[in-house]
Parts: C-alpha cells; sequence; structure tokens
C-alpha cells in the first residue's frame, strides 16, 4: 500500500480531489499529515506532526478536520491510528464523520 506524508501539498493518493495539509504561516517547516491508503476506498490516518514552534495554535486541529471533510466528501472509510484525530472525533462527534469510520 501507499504510504503518503502531507505538507503544504495533498492527501490524495492520485486522487484529483486531495485534501490540503496546513503549513504554518510564514514558516518553512511543515505541519503534516502521514495517512496510508490500506485498501480501495479506506484510508488510514496514522499520524500528526506539527513543528514545536507552532503547537498549542490549532493546526494539528485543522489538520484533523481537513482531513475527515476529504473521507467525508470522497465516500472513504477511515482508520483512525493517529491519537489526536481519535481525540477530534471525541470532541465533534459529528454524524457524517462517525459514518465514515473503519470500525
Amino acid at each position: 500500500m501507499e504510504k503518503h506524508c502531507s505538507a503544504p501539498s495533498f492527501l490524495s493518493g492520485g486522487n484529483p480531489n486531495p485534501v490540503p495539509s496546513v503549513p504554518p504561516p510564514g514558516c518553512h517547516d511543515k505541519a503534516v499529515l502521514l495517512y496510508e491508503y490500506v485498501g480501495k476506498r479506506i484510508v488510514d490516518l496514522q499520524h500528526t506532526e506539527v513543528p514545536d514552534a507552532y503547537r498549542g495554535r490549532g493546526i494539528a486541529k485543522h489538520l484533523a478536520k481537513a482531513a475527515l471533510d476529504f473521507v467525508v466528501e470522497e465516500d472513504l472509510k477511515a482508520h483512525l491510528t493517529c491519537w489526536y484525530i481519535q481525540k477530534y472525533v471525541k470532541e465533534n462527534p459529528l454524524p457524517q464523520y462517525l459514518e465514515h469510520l473503519q470500525p
């Protein structure tokens, strides 16, 4: 399976409608979302990472939201390996997110 690390690029895996990651403003360091397609329509959201200097500013939250919105828009299933994205879903239990989670 393909592994991907999105920086200011996008969560695409060859998809024409990718999900953006969030680069910290005015910085060359990049916030990233590590993910892997583990099936034709299943993406494992594995890890978010934000440069130390930019932690605590909600950047990982934007990554999580963008990734989950992408999963919903593309009608994929998501496996949540990333503890932060698991936490985000618990704090934002939107029906459209919950129905796209892989049990």
